[in-house]
């Protein structure tokens, strides 16, 4: 895969200074084709694509110059060729300069819409920023790392959703995605995410944390007419991890499963005991919540995701199965884990993944050797303690 990988670049270098230095190569082959040929042959052809080819590519001085060089050959060729009165020459000569004109329009309209995009992306990048900020390495004693991977190489924000929040009843998390595409789902996630934090603060268990998603994304769909409440479902797991250091709980609203990694290498899927709807479809059905214990020693990891990691697919079509893909490895924190994943996920699907994933994981560190001593009384001579 690496050697795949390695052979891809630079194959792709070599297509990058091809086409780079493709305007120049077709100035020479039209010089060329023109001095070689019969007078009634014209390398025209070359010099106008010259141009046109520069624009996209270059800036608006070089392919100001390309133009130049490619009408001053033209006319340097006729005047060798003594050919340069007649109307042929004229008409190639006006042809190939309208054509570097027209280059140069092009340049600054692909250029204006370079800065339109990079404008667009900065936006996006700081909408990012702002509802999915990266959190700190380490909240109420665990060790916490996330990422949003965009299934497309400009985008930035999309559904997918994570949170953590330390809270007076442990810390608190979040990983969602919502239903679509689009700035509706920028929308929604801009509201779990507000909800969210807000009730990790006061609800005191995390079902109640839950119902306050499930009323906030149902308020939504009541406000804009045009949000069917089945369409604006989110699937999301919520957890719990107390600051006793005892388990974790979880409540799953019809996401894919989390994983809980052993620092052994072990890795077991937290399977929900009662399938549940997402939430927003409180409408269609309705039961209460019901959290559920798990352990969650120290050591362990929980990774939490999205189905952009369990629907990425290979060439032959076969999903990317993440329990099966990290058992047995082991990993020096969540970030070495993600990092991991990400770079696993990339070679699995060559590079073309269909959609984003957001990922986050939390580890409780590993007991010290000191922490483990057990204190043993001194026992005096009488055989009490001392």
């Amino acid at each position: 895969m690496e050697d795949r990988d390695q052979d891809e670049g630079i194959g792709s270098r070599i297509t990058r200074r091809f086409v780079r230095t493709l305007p120049a190569l077709l100035i020479v082959v039209g010089m060329v084709f023109d001095l070689s040929t019969p007078p009634g042959f014209t390398g025209s052809p070359f010099f106008s694509a010259a141009p046109l080819i520069a624009a996209p590519l270059f800036s608006f001085g070089t392919t100001f110059l390309t133009g130049a060089t490619a009408s001053l050959a033209v006319l340097l060729l006729h005047i060798r060729n003594g050919t340069m009165l007649k109307v042929e020459a004229v008409t190639e000569l006006v042809t190939v300069v309208t054509v570097a004109a027209l280059a140069l329009l092009t340049n600054r309209v692909v250029r204006r819409s370079g800065e339109r995009l990079a404008s667009a992306r900065g936006i996006a990048e700081a909408a990012q920023r702002a509802l999915l900020p990266t959190p700190v390495e380490r909240i109420g004693g665990l060790h916490v790392a996330a990422r949003y991977e965009a299934a497309q190489a400009d985008a930035f924000i999309g559904g997918d959703l994570y949170a953590v929040q330390d809270t007076p009843y442990g810390v608190r998390l979040i990983v969602g995605d919502v239903r679509g595409k689009g700035l509706e789902a920028v929308e929604a996630v801009a509201i779990v995410i507000g909800a969210f934090r807000e009730a990790a603060e006061q609800e005191s268990t995390l079902e109640g944390v839950a119902q306050r998603l499930e009323r906030a994304l149902r308020r939504e769909g009541t406000r804009r007419d045009s949000l069917d409440a089945v369409e604006g479902f989110t699937t999301a797991v919520l957890a719990e991890i107390p600051h006793d250091g005892g388990g974790l709980r979880l409540v799953n609203r019809g996401h894919p499963e989390p994983l809980r990694l052993y620092a052994d290498g072990r890795v077991e899927a937290l399977t929900p005991a009662e399938t549940a709807l997402p939430l927003g479809m409180g409408d269609l059905a309705g039961w209460p919540d019901r959290a559920e214990e798990h352990e969650f020693p120290p050591g362990a990891t929980l990774l939490l995701y999205t189905d952009g990691l369990s629907e990425a697919r290979d060439a032959a079509g076969n999903f990317y199965d993440p329990q099966e893909r990290l058992r047995g490895r082991i990993f020096s924190g969540p970030d070495a884990l993600l990092a991991a994943l990400v770079t696993d996920v990339r070679q699995y699907t060559g590079g073309g993944s269909t959609d984003d994933m957001a990922l986050l994981a939390v580890s409780r560190p590993a007991e010290r050797q000191s922490d483990r001593r057990t204190t043993v009384p001194v026992v005096g001579r009488n055989g009490h303690g001392a």
